[in-house]
């Protein structure tokens, strides 16, 4: 009986420290403070990030979503990854700024408006405003839809 004891706390211990089935709403955890910005000359909203954000930095995630066409981003290597469709993304106005993330992935990737399950190393951004909160660093496609 101890023993069945043991071995069910064990397994519910090695079930919560699986990834998050959701790592969108675990990066949503995160505030903003507004900071004056020497070179633009007005205040910009600067990311606070929360510890379970924290936790994910330099880490490999897993997380479903959508490649957003962005000027700029021409090569298939980088691109802007979104929890949302374009339509609802938040180059729209739809969605908050952590719900997207500049993504350098080893090779091309093809564009679809479908989503898409990739992986990589997660890095956060509160210091540089010309870039996204979010990037995700030696991207690889895990599953097309």
């Amino acid at each position: 009986m101890r023993q069945t004891a043991i071995l069910l706390v064990f397994m519910f211990l090695s079930v919560s420290f699986v990834q998050d089935s959701n790592p969108w709403k675990t990066l949503g955890k995160v505030t903003y403070k507004k900071k004056f910005d020497e070179l633009l000359g007005f205040k910009v909203d600067v990311p606070i990030f929360s510890k379970d954000v924290k936790d994910l930095d330099g880490k490999i995630i897993e997380l479903q979503g959508y490649i957003i066409p962005v000027e700029g981003y021409k090569s298939h290597k980088e691109f802007i990854f979104s929890a949302y469709p374009y339509s609802s993304c938040f180059f729209c106005g739809a969605a908050g700024p952590e719900t997207v993330m500049e993504v350098k992935s080893d090779e091309p990737v093809k564009y679809t408006v479908n989503p898409i399950k990739i992986k990589g190393k997660l890095r956060l951004n509160d210091k540089d405003i010309n870039k996204l909160m979010y990037g995700l660093s030696d991207a690889k496609i895990v599953e097309w839809k």
